[in-house]
């Protein structure tokens, strides 16, 4: 099992425990998690895009590509890339770029994309974002594998005998991932084209997940791809660990009652009426190692999955110090139980001088 973690640089003022300071300062942090999750042990670092202003995550490219000047190994990953908001001829040249920059260790998710705001940024209407992303995203492929691309589109001007340098540094092209929320629009994209999904598992019931990935690989079969060989990354919350069970649910308790009646959850339709019901039906990590250890090889025995999102910035604390103190403890004694029951071939060359030679790309 690979495990990744993402951010969206939250500089949110009505979130429990915010603490004010400088953008400058937020960078640094971000930058700062990115090698200490790479120290710990994580596979791969995640930079959201945003264009709100409670996030600062308007240009993951530059944020990653920071980061790939910091570390060494740690794949690089956008949690996601708004390709409906993009230019898709600027997106191939960015992350064609930024894979150079990252010795070939990129991933791209990309997305529809759910932020409210976003869209009226850009000047695009939200009946036009799913035709925009699946618009882009088949010039994005054509322009990374191809060259002298001759295309014409409803969005973006056409292109005649157009080339984007750089090519991608990843032979093939690097992989491309689909971010799934709630949509099927978004697994039919994926198991169209035979890509691997990200499945955010975050607001809603495990079982509301299931069934798009369910769907995801009926759907693969269907455009003549193996499901059986699908690549499929699965959300959790950022884990609390105690010795003591009724410890960990006393210190996750709060957050959750606090987020529940927060308009962020309301508009992201969150179900769950009690903490209790979020421990069960949904993917918080809370409880003994052993807990946790048991909720996520039950997750995967569910979901299929190669890769686990785990969370850096915590759901359930505002102190990112104890965030990290529960992640230490968490690649100490849970991490290394699941890579030995759910070994993997995903990311496993991340280290490699060579570029990666992955499927699903």
């Amino acid at each position: 099992m690979r495990f990744l973690a993402a951010t969206l640089l939250s500089d949110d003022p009505s979130l429990p425990g915010y603490v004010p300071g400088g953008e400058r300062e937020r960078f640094r942090e971000v930058v700062d998690l990115a090698v200490w999750a790479e120290r710990i042990g994580y596979d791969a670092f995640g930079v959201g895009e945003r264009h709100n202003p409670v996030f600062l995550s308007s240009a993951p490219a530059v944020v990653l590509s920071h980061i790939a000047a910091k570390t060494t190994r740690i794949r690089l990953v956008t949690t996601v890339a708004v390709l409906s908001l993009a230019d898709p001829v600027r997106t191939a040249e960015e992350y064609a770029t930024l894979d150079h920059l990252s010795d070939g260790r990129l991933d791209l998710i990309i997305g529809k994309g759910n932020d409210p705001v976003s869209p009226g940024m850009f000047g695009v209407a939200e009946d036009e974002l799913w035709d925009r992303l699946e618009e882009s995203y088949e010039l994005v492929r054509r322009l990374w594998r191809e060259e002298r691309v001759t295309w014409s589109g409803r969005y973006r001007p056409e292109l005649k005998d157009a080339t984007t340098r750089p090519r991608p540094f990843q032979r093939p092209a690097p992989r491309v991932w689909h971010g799934s929320a709630t949509s099927e629009r978004s697994i039919d994209l994926a198991a169209k084209w035979g890509d691997p999904l990200y499945s955010a598992n975050g607001f809603r019931r495990t079982e509301h997940y299931l069934g798009l990935v369910r769907r995801y690989r009926e759907r693969l079969a269907r455009y003549g791809h193996d499901p059986d060989s699908a690549l499929v990354g699965v959300g959790a919350h950022s884990p609390v660990i105690t010795d003591r069970s009724q410890d960990a649910l006393a210190l996750a308790r709060p957050a959750f009652e606090s987020f529940r009646r927060m308009p962020v959850a309301s508009r992201n339709h969150f179900p769950f009426d009690s903490f209790e019901d979020f421990l069960a039906n949904g993917s918080a990590l809370v409880g003994t190692a052993e807990q946790v250890t048991a909720k996520l090889l039950d997750l995967h025995a569910s979901f299929g999955n190669q890769v686990f999102g785990v969370g850096l910035e915590g759901f359930f604390f505002a102190d990112s110090a104890v965030t990290r103190a529960h992640l230490e403890r968490f690649f100490a004694e849970v991490v290394p139980v699941v890579r030995r029951e759910i070994p993997t071939p995903a990311w496993e060359a991340a280290a490699a001088d060579s570029p990666l030679d992955l499927p699903g790309g």
